[in-house]
């Protein structure tokens, strides 16, 4: 259903006395002249389910830390394909080997749904699914892998809550969408660790997909990475490489936002550059690409979060009102392309 929104009009007269004039060399003067701003009609989107999304989060959670190599992490990628396929989308596997940091080889999976396929227009819609193997950033137990409730369950959570909300909705969007889960993102060198310094050991599964594409000559007019997006009272700032490369879809990302009111989680606030998924996609992959992440600027300890990469990343700081802030605002893009 299209609902127009008010037209907001804007009428500047020229008025003897009221009115400044600028004086050409022929003597002709330019007035200010009417303008009007127009807000687009819009396209109501389906109802986001914060609860349905808080419990595939809890879902992963419960898996147990999905550290590559690990049982945890091959039931949890087996379930993400048997949900992604259950709503609908047509499920592509990369299995691959990349090197950690630490000469450790990791057996990864992207994982790749498709919705629409055959539409030309796409959004690229990702997230990654593996969580951090040490909890670096924390006192004790540093050597122990987190939970992962945020980094890594959040996104995921939310996207597969769109496919689902997309499968049930009555409308659907005019656009094809593509579901990425990234695997290996966050298995990159801590700072304190002994090894020598490796260029490129974050963000391994985008690495790979960005070199390989699932299908030959993929394209995407657009994509919007989620990585942290649950956390209780979060503040996404416009991060710089998705500004450097993709500014305009962050104003529209952050238009709808504001738009549908979640001004007080989409702020107008600019961050510095950070390397994540987007990074390789915008780079590598030749696709525009967004990252929507914590990032709070006013939180100087730690800008990512008092629990990014400790032990406090579990089920506890998630809050349902941040995922459907981030959730909501998507669909709204989605469906309003």
């Amino acid at each position: 259903m299209k609902n127009n929104m008010k037209v907001l009009a804007m009428l500047l007269f020229g008025a003897m006395g009221l009115n400044s004039c600028d004086s050409s060399e022929n003597g002709s003067s330019s007035e200010r002249v009417a303008t009007t701003e127009v807000e687009e009609a819009v396209v109501q989107a389906p109802e986001f389910n914060p609860d349905s999304a808080y419990f595939f989060v809890d879902r992963q959670v419960a898996f147990g830390p999905r550290v590559p190599n690990t049982a945890e992490h091959y039931k949890t990628g087996e379930w993400l394909i048997e949900t992604l396929r259950g709503y609908g989308a047509e499920v592509q596997v990369q299995a691959f080997q990349a090197k950690a940091f630490d000469g450790t080889m990791l057996n990864l999976r992207n994982i790749i749904g498709t919705i629409n396929p055959n539409a030309t227009k796409r959004v690229l819609l990702a997230a990654h699914w593996d969580t951090r193997p040490f909890a670096d950033k924390d006192d004790k137990d540093q050597n122990k892998p987190i939970e992962g409730a945020n980094d890594g369950g959040s996104g995921v959570g939310v996207l597969l809550e769109i496919a689902r909300t997309i499968q049930a909705a009555e409308q659907k969007p005019g656009i094809g969408i593509d579901i990425i889960f990234f695997d290996g993102e966050d298995y990159g060198r801590p700072d304190n660790s002994d090894h020598p310094y490796m260029q490129d050991d974050w963000c391994l599964g985008s690495q790979y997909w960005s070199k390989n594409k699932h299908t030959p000559n993929y394209k995407a007019n657009y994509g919007i990475l989620l990585d942290m997006v649950g956390a209780e009272n979060a503040k996404f700032a416009r991060e710089g490489t998705s500004m450097q490369y993709a500014r305009n879809i962050v104003d529209k990302v952050w238009r709808a936002g504001n738009r549908i009111g979640y001004s007080d989680y989409f702020k107008y606030v600019n961050a510095p550059a950070i390397t994540d998924d987007h990074y390789y996609v915008n780079t590598v992959g030749g696709i525009r690409m967004i990252d929507i992440i914590e990032y709070n600027m006013a939180n100087q300890d730690d800008y990512f979060g008092h629990y990014h990469h400790r032990h406090t990343d579990t089920m506890d700081i998630i809050s349902k009102n941040t995922l459907k802030a981030v959730g909501q605002t998507v669909l709204h893009v989605l469906y309003n392309e």
